[in-house]
């Protein structure tokens, strides 16, 4: 690959001059340009589908409490363990249906309403909002047991002490233990805006976007997550391993907030728990599943929570580019050319166009700019979280749609970073993928890194 690198920085010098100018992240652009709907839905064509994308974002805002009890807190189905109340509440940054915000709500979370939470070193104020994971199980020396792969969400937070929690009692995960012997990763809410066009892009265009890619000199070779039933080419999450965003609503209403629902039916077992012996009686306070169809009501009420989530992503429309970044038009075309000549476009392909749709017309053979194929790749070793999902290994993650990135604060699966520059440089490590075009980054001069910061923060 090495041959590739001089006749590559001869066609970018003549893509702009070389000057004196260090590489600066210019950081989350103003102007949300994101959280509305999509334009067929904003005028409510056919009509009535406004009545059901704003009743969905209502109940994506709505904080949920143990029974429904609790004022101001009307959602239903709360714990026994949870990450935090509110769909809303981590999905908010630069609008709600984002990324995680700037100041944490998992803080209040851990002692709203009495709860008696402890929160875990990993969880600050101004730091990111955090799902944790350990990659394996523990064996009885509390140490991790690397032939025994665990990977399942570890809650940060129980309902214990809440006011409306009765008797149920349960203690919080290990989470000190897990960073003290390195078995904790962390993965943060994945922005939500334009997801219903990445759902309605068919299969065929998928592959055939691979196929085109496949002759690439820069070494990369993805391939796609599938759903394990039907084989169609999963796509939400971290690793693509949610078919739909109704199955991505399902699984999240249950795991981040502890909601049963019509398609995750059972409430998950407490921290260290026999999964065998299910919950004790004491934390089964409600019936489930929690949130299902509401049979005695008419019209949007009549649909769960779950199937409304689903509904508000999907109606999102796409994150809007803009000029507003230093060095302009100028610089952002530059940086463009440059991001695509190096490399990195054929992991983040620009553009792909969906499907006809059932839904709405603005999902409907439209083109989704979201940067992104949808494959997962190899991202070596400083990336690799060893937990496996669906076909997706421990060092393989789904490429992230760029469509957004300059109102976003944090970066990469687990949020380790809020310098773009420092995002781009991770990619390089044993084993990834992105090798070669991070190489290709690092000789480009600190004119040219500019311009394609300018043009991932216009994005």
């Amino acid at each position: 690959m090495a041959r590739r690198i001089t006749p590559l920085l001869v066609l970018l010098s003549t893509i702009l001059a070389v000057s004196a100018l260090a590489q600066t992240d210019p950081g989350v652009r103003s102007g949300a340009a994101a959280g509305g709907p999509l334009a067929s839905v904003a005028s409510n064509s056919p009509v009535t589908i406004l009545n059901f994308f704003n009743d969905a974002k209502a109940r994506f805002q709505e904080i949920d409490s143990v029974s429904g009890t609790v004022a101001g807190e009307e959602g239903v189905g709360l714990g026994p363990r949870y990450n935090s109340r509110s769909c809303a509440a981590c999905h908010a940054q630069p609008a709600v249906g984002g990324s995680a915000p700037a100041s944490n709500p998992q803080i209040g979370d851990a002692s709203a309403d009495g709860a008696r939470n402890t929160i875990p070193s990993f969880i600050t104020a101004a730091g990111p909002v955090r799902e944790a994971r350990f990659p394996f199980f523990f064996n009885s020396a509390n140490q991790p047991d690397t032939s025994r792969p665990n990977g399942g969400v570890e809650d940060l937070y129980t309902i214990a002490g809440r006011v409306d929690a009765g008797a149920c009692n349960p203690g919080q995960p290990g989470f000190a233990t897990a960073v003290a012997t390195n078995n904790v990763i962390f993965r943060i809410p994945t922005p939500t805006f334009g997801a219903g066009l990445i759902e309605n892009i068919d299969d065929s265009t998928l592959l055939a976007n691979q196929d085109a890619q496949g002759g690439n000199n820069f070494g990369i070779s993805g391939t796609f997550n599938h759903n394990g039933n039907d084989g169609t080419i999963s796509r939400f999450g971290w690793k693509a391993q949610n078919k739909s965003l109704e199955i991505f609503a399902g699984e999240a209403y249950n795991v981040e907030q502890g909601v049963s629902n019509e398609l995750f039916t059972q409430e998950r077992p407490l921290p260290g728990e026999d999964t065998n012996l299910g919950l004790p009686a004491n934390c089964r306070i409600n019936g489930t599943p929690e949130d299902h169809t509401n049979f005695n009501t008419t019209a949007t009420g009549t649909l769960s929570d779950t199937v409304a989530f689903a509904i508000f992503m999907r109606f999102l429309a796409p994150p809007a580019p803009s000029s507003t970044v230093p060095g302009g038009s100028a610089s952002i075309t530059n940086g463009r050319n440059v991001f695509n000549a190096i490399g990195c476009g054929t992991c983040h392909t620009a553009s792909l166009r969906t499907a006809s749709s059932s839904f709405t017309s603005s999902l409907s053979n439209a083109t989704a700019n979201l940067f992104s194929d949808i494959e997962i790749h190899h991202m070596g070793s400083g990336l690799a979280d060893n937990v496996g999902q669906g076909g997706a290994g421990g060092d393989q993650f789904r490429t992230a749609p760029l469509w957004g990135l300059g109102q976003r604060i944090f970066f990469l699966h687990d949020g380790r970073t809020k310098n773009l520059f420092t995002a781009i440089e991770v990619h390089d490590s044993p084993g990834s993928e992105a090798n070669q075009a991070e190489t290709n980054f690092d000789l480009l001069s600190a004119a040219q890194q500019q311009d394609v910061l300018n043009f991932l923060r216009s994005l």
